[in-house]
This record gives structure tokens, sequence and C-alpha cells, in this order.
């Protein structure tokens, strides 16, 4: 590259000197062989206006005899020869050649020219003297009338190429050391340019490697000058800048590395980015930057899930074990720089709490559910035997208050169940018309105490339903219970259509509504959204829940959309 870019400034100088030089030479042979025609041209003009006088009284008598020896006499002076022609182009008299022996010359140019009355000039080939000649041809008066014969000197080009040729001679020598000089210069000048453009490159190779001490001084002023300034500013502001970037990562290495959390990013080709030290103690292995993650003998569950996020390219939480411990790995894909980033949360401490939680729910509901039930049977023996009104009404209360009680605790063993289950009890062929007639009766009466109307619409040729037939009948029980007790009046509709791959169910009331603030928590455990309704009614909280499990454990799900005072409708979206 040096080697060249000095070439290239070089060669493009010496390439315009020698065109200017062969331009220079061309132009100057020019004017020096014009120059040395001009001048000749004058010699011989002086020549002819020494003869004219003289052959004007030989050429009236018709001495040609005369003519001829003042010719030769003239000729004897100088290396010139002259010639007279008479007007019809015949050879009067010459200096060098017999006239009778000479061809007409009539149609010469410089001899028709001086016919016309003015000056003939031509230089041509000479026949008689065997070379190129300088002809210079003007009419002679006789002093009567006017121009009668034509007064031609001529002249050797050999003279005028030697001289010509001297003085090119001496250009051409002035010419080479011009040359010399030029290229010399020209050399220098290219080196001027070139060193301090190969002091900058050298400079930036070394930046480059990360020397950003390096300077680059040039003493002479310009732009040049002012280039390099700039480049030592830039190479000091990279300096700053790099070193702030380096402590920067180093910060952020120390905080990925100390984050508890395992933290693996890989390329969307599975070749690892970035890894940190909890990760590796997760995995028990080792594994390096630059690797691809299956080269890394990783558990063969978190590889698979992997694969499945590169696959997908799209954002998921997913459960995976590890080792006998429980992980929350958080998939997040990097759209812009194609890279997929996955984070393991330790959540086997919670996984251990929530079963411990359900046990203890189970079992407790399960202690409780015996002693509720003798409780009650014994408030309703005590209750037909009593005569006091005032002892009848606080049997009552007791028993209605163990009933809801006697209801939470069966809701809470169902609700256990449910979360301990991966799939329904049976996969059986489900009758819709079979399943909401039965869903319907059961809420008959409470449908009939309030005045509702109520009715189902199942699509004609629906597919057949496949599940667990009294986990699905629950699911709408408790919807058209849930509906009943927040409509006081209007109607209950229950729908049923195919669409596409799935079904969807829907029950839709005319009820007070959900604020749409409410909606996200409805199906939490134990959230009720009016609570004062809630206890008249004898509500426990937990049938939305119980309704979102069974969905789920049949692979479907179930969105609630509410207005406030224009009631609510629950969709329930099922595989067909």
């Amino acid at each position: 590259m040096k080697r060249t870019l000095f070439a290239r400034i070089f060669l493009g100088y010496a390439a315009v000197i020698v065109f200017l030089s062969l331009l220079i030479t061309g132009i100057s042979s020019d004017i020096v062989k014009k120059h040395i025609m001009e001048s000749e041209k004058i010699n011989l003009r002086a020549y002819n206006a020494v003869l004219k006088p003289v052959i004007a009284p030989y050429f009236n008598t018709k001495n040609y005899a005369g003519l001829e020896a003042i010719l030769k006499k003239m000729k004897s002076s100088g290396d010139i020869r002259f010639t007279l022609i008479d007007h019809d182009g015949k050879v009067l008299a010459d200096s060098e050649r017999d006239p009778e022996s000479m061809d007409n010359h009539k149609n010469r140019p410089e001899v028709r020219a001086a016919f016309e009355g003015s000056e003939g000039t031509a230089v041509r080939y000479s026949n008689t003297l065997s070379e190129d000649m300088l002809y210079l041809a003007e009419p002679v008066s006789n002093g009567k009338n006017g121009a009668a014969i034509i007064l031609r000197s001529s002249i050797p080009l050999k003279d005028v190429k030697i001289l010509a040729n001297g003085l090119n001679n001496g250009i051409l020598k002035a010419l080479v050391f011009a040359l010399a000089a030029a290229f010399a210069a020209a050399f220098l000048f290219s080196r001027n340019i070139y060193r301090p453009i190969r002091e900058l490159a050298d400079a930036a190779k070394k930046v480059a490697g990360g020397d950003f001490d390096t300077r680059v001084i040039i003493r002479e002023k310009g732009e040049m000058r002012d280039l390099t300034d700039n480049f030592n500013f830039m190479t000091s502001q990279i300096k700053a800048l790099f070193g702030e970037v380096t402590e920067k990562k180093k910060q952020l290495d120390a905080v990925i590395d100390a984050v508890a959390e395992g933290l693996i990013v890989t390329d969307e080709k599975g070749k690892i980015v970035l890894i940190n030290k909890s990760f590796l103690k997760i995995s028990g292995t080792q594994c390096n930057e630059g690797s691809f993650y299956w080269e890394c003998l990783m558990p063969a569950a978190f590889n698979s899930l992997i694969e499945e996020g590169l696959k997908k390219r799209e954002n998921a939480v997913e459960q995976v074990e590890i080792k006998n411990r429980m992980y929350l790995c958080s998939e997040n894909f990097l759209e812009e720089k194609k890279q997929a980033a996955f984070v393991l949360y330790d959540i086997t401490e919670f996984k251990d709490l929530e079963r411990i939680k359900k046990d203890f729910v189970a079992n407790v509901s399960h202690e409780l559910r015996t002693p509720l039930t003798a409780i009650k049977g014994f408030a309703e023996t005590l209750e037909q035997e009593t005569k006091n009104p005032e002892s009848t009404h606080y049997l009552g209360i007791i028993k209605n208050n163990t009933e809801r009680l006697i209801n939470i605790v069966s809701d809470l063993l169902t609700l256990s169940q449910l979360e301990q289950m991966e799939k329904p009890y049976e996969n059986e062929n489900v009758d819709l018309h079979e399943l909401m007639g039965n869903a319907v009766k059961i809420n008959e009466q409470a449908i009939m105490a309030k005045g509702l109307d109520i009715s189902v619409d199942i699509e004609a040729g629906i597919p057949v339903l496949k599940g667990d037939f009294f986990r699905l009948e629950q699911v709408f029980i408790n919807l058209i219970d849930n509906a009943v007790k927040y409509t006081e009046k209007g109607s209950i509709r229950v729908k049923a259509v195919k669409a596409s791959s799935n079904m969807e169910i829907s029950v839709a009331d005319t009820g007070i509504g959900i604020p749409s603030e409410q909606l996200p928590r409805i199906f939490e455990r134990f959230y009720v959204v009016d609570k004062s309704r809630s206890r008249k009614s004898g509500g426990t909280g937990l049938g939305l829940s119980i309704v979102k499990h069974i969905v789920q454990l049949h692979g479907g799900r179930i969105i609630a959309e509410s207005e406030p005072g224009k009631g609510t409708v629950f969709t329930v979206v099922l595989p067909a």
C-alpha cells in the first residue's frame, strides 16, 4: 500500500511533466521551424530587391545571356538559386541549369501567385536539383507595362533543417535538464506528501492494535498539520472512551458473575455469546464463550429448552428441572442482534413451599370435613327437637355457617386435587346437549327463584368434545351459578359454536358486570368482586379458580369480558 500510494503521487506528477515536455517540444520545434522559414524568406526578398532594378534593362533589350550572367554572379555570393520566368511560364534564365532543358513553370503555385500581383511562396521537391526547396517568386516591372517577368529565388531546405536541428538540439538539451530537475522536484514533493500519510497510516495501525499513546508529529504547517493534530486529539479521545468502556464492561461482567441467577446468551446458530459463573455452577459443566451450547454436556432438559427457544424465536417462560432442583427459565429473543438470552431462576424453595401449602390445605380440608359434618348433623337434630324459637334461630345460623364451611372445604379439596393433576381423569366422548342440560337443571331452582330466562343454543353438527364429563359439567354448573348470583333480572344465554379447530362455549348474563380493573383477578382463589353479595349468596370465591384449572387440564383457555351494568360473558375455548 505504501509503495502504491507513493507511486501514484510520483507517477501522476511524472505523467504531467512528460506530457507538458512533449507538448512544449512540439510547439517549440514548430515555432523554430516557422521562424527560420520566415528568416529565409526575408533573406530571399532582400536578394530579389537587389536584382529587380538590375535585370529590368536586360529584359527590355532581351539580353537573356546577360541576365543569366547576372544571376550566376549573384549565385556565387550565396547558396541561392535564381530563376527568371516570362508570362508564358518559360524559363528565360537560371543560375543553376540551362533554361532550354527546364520545364514550363506556368503552373507552379508560387509563379501563379506572382503573376496575380502578389508574392508567391512554396516548399516543394525540385526535380532539377533533386532536393526540397523553399521558393519565393515576385513580379518584376519593366517600367512600361507592369509585370512582364517573374523573379524567383530559392534556397535548399537542407540548410534550413540543419539550422532548425541545431536549435532543436539546444532546446532538447535544455528540456532534458528541465525534465531532470522536474522529476527531482516531483520526487521530493511526492515524498513530502507521502511521508506524513505513511506516518498516519503506521500510527493508525498501532492505535488499532490498542496502543492509544501513539502520536504523530509533523512540523510543516498547513492542512496536513491540522490532520495530524486532529488525529492526535482523536486518539486521546478514543483512549479515554475505551478506558471508560473497559471499566464499564468490567463492572458489568462483575455484576453478571455476581448474579445468583444463571445467564446464557447464544446467537441464532446456538453459539454461546455470554455465560456467567452461576450458570456454570447450575449446569455443572464448563462452557466457554464461542462454543456451541450442545458441546457443553448440559442437562438434556435444558438443551431441549434452548433448542425450542431458538426455533420459536419468541419470549417465553418455562419450568425445567436440573439436578433435582426446579428452575424458572425466562427466554428472551433479541431480534435486532439475532440472539437468545436464557435466565434461570431457582424456584425450588417456592415449589417446596407450594407443595407444603397444597398438602396442608388438602390435609386440613380433609380433617375439617368430618367434624363439620358432625356439627351440621347435630345442629339439624337439635333443630328438630327444640321448641324454643330463639334456639331454633341460633341453630339455623350454626347450620348455615357450617354448610358454608363444608362448601369451602369441598372446593378446597377439589382445587387441591385439580392442581395435582396433569390431565383429566377421563378422556371420553362428551355429549354437549346432555352436559348443558344437567348444568341448567342443577341451577334450575335458583333461576326460577329470580325469574330469569335461560336459553341454550348448540350449533348443529358441532363435533364431539373429548374430556372428563364430570369435570366439564362442573365448569358450566359453576359458570351458570355465578351468572345467577350476579343477575337480578334479565336472562342467561349459553351458546356453543365450532371455531376453526376449537369449540367455543359461552355463558352470557345481563347482571351487574365486573369493573375492568378487577377482571384480571377474578380467577384468583377467594377473590370476589362484590363481598357483601358473596356473603349473602354463600359464595366461596373458589368457583372461577376451579373452572380455570379444569379448562386448562383439557388444553383450553377461558376468557372473561364484562361491562358494569350490562353483564358478563365467559367464553370457554376447548380443542374440538
